[in-house]
């Protein structure tokens, strides 16, 4: 892939970053953090920030760098791309592969080379993907691996009843204790995704707000095993919840409602706030298990890969 064409993708999603309210006005904006965020080197970050200031949504400050826009300019939301359908394709094609265990547990790029007939830099990019998304890491010595995650419906629905014991209750702890400043950065980010346009939110964007969401009002319980427990089955599910499409109902229902419970909190009904949040996931859970069940059957057929 040339600097150019990577450099595009870095800027589109960190335009989706700053649209979805992921970045918000004024924050600093690194090469650095940037390349270790999308897991790329810097040079194509560069040229990404400075396509981006070129737009008006970054601003550069001698000696200082780069920092979002205050104010973004008015056709940004309009003019947004989507995501390369192609790219999307390949990165599900791997995991589907990996969910249906057509691909053994530990692989090298040779092999997904040959199996796939990408390039080495295509291998290298979906499985750095892949890592920050939790579900693959490189081994110590040679080659990857990848990781435990929710394959099946049935461990699906476990995860989801899983989380309706331990996410309400995590609110009941005598640890729990608010914290203004996380609840007030939450409502801006769910009322940013519903103020985004309905073209520019993709199923990647709408998943992290979410999983951010919950792990942040998790952590107020001052209680670290209720984080990593839920951090460690958000990882899990990734991948299935991946196949659900992005529509305007599944957007509305999911930010309504965590913006219901941010209001509970704030005006320090503790015990609703614990009860809506358990009706909020057995929704959820009504709605997408029937999903993943219907996705179990479509992965049972055989896929092709493109070359």
């Amino acid at each position: 892939m040339r600097a150019s064409e990577l450099s595009k993708k870095i800027s589109n999603r960190l335009l989706h970053d700053i649209v979805a309210g992921t970045l918000e006005g004024g924050q600093h904006i690194s090469a650095q953090q940037v390349a270790d965020r999308y897991g790329v080197s810097r040079t194509p970050v560069r040229e990404a920030l400075i396509s981006l200031e070129e737009k008006d949504v970054l601003i550069r400050l001698e000696n200082r760098g780069y920092f979002v826009a205050d104010k973004l300019p008015p056709a940004i939301k309009e003019n947004l791309d989507t995501v390369d359908p192609s790219e999307l394709d390949e990165y599900q094609l791997l995991a589907n592969d990996w969910l249906t265990n057509e691909i053994p547990e530990e692989v090298t790029e040779q092999f997904l080379k040959q199996k796939y007939g990408w390039t080495k830099a295509k291998v290298g990019e979906l499985l750095i993907r892949a890592s920050r998304e939790g579900w693959a890491e490189r081994k110590e010595g040679y080659g990857w691996r990848f990781l435990p995650v929710a394959k099946t419906p049935e461990a699906f629905d476990e995860i989801y009843r899983f989380r309706m014991a331990i996410e309400p209750a995590a609110m009941l702890e005598p640890s729990f204790e608010l914290d203004h400043k996380v609840l007030d950065e939450q409502r801006r980010i769910q009322q940013g995704m519903l103020d985004m346009v309905m073209d520019a939110v993709n199923g990647e964007a709408l998943l992290e707000s979410g999983a951010l969401f919950h792990e942040e009002l998790i952590k107020l319980s001052g209680n670290p095993f209720f984080l990593m427990a839920l951090q460690r089955v958000n990882r899990m599910r990734r991948l299935m919840e991946y196949r659900a499409e992005v529509n305007h109902q599944r957007l509305i229902e999911q930010c309504t409602e965590h913006l219901e419970i941010l209001t509970l909190l704030e005006s320090g009904n503790t015990v609703d706030a614990s009860y809506r949040m358990r009706q909020h996931l057995s929704g959820a859970l009504k709605r997408k298990s029937p999903l993943a069940w219907s996705w179990a059957t479509d992965t049972s057929t055989p896929r092709k890969a493109t070359p």
